[in-house]
């Protein structure tokens, strides 16, 4: 399960948003929106980034689906 991140805007290019990418992990603020704490997602094997801070709404829903199959 890999999380999804946006690409950094290049203003080389004109400054256009190229889309979204493979991140390497769930950030902390989408694991706390999803109510799952960092030890537990762990221990579930989830990647985590703690350098990433933005939340993606796609994530957290990614996450609370992972959490209703376990439950």
């Amino acid at each position: 399960m890999k999380a999804w991140v946006k690409i950094p805007v290049l203003i080389k290019q004109g400054g256009i948003e190229i889309g979204w990418r493979v991140g390497r992990g769930f950030s902390i603020g989408e694991l706390g929106e999803a109510g799952l704490a960092v030890k537990k997602a762990r221990k579930m094997g989830l990647p985590i980034d703690e350098r990433r801070r933005s939340v993606h709404e796609y994530n957290v829903s990614k996450l609370k689906e992972i959490l209703g199959k376990i439950e």
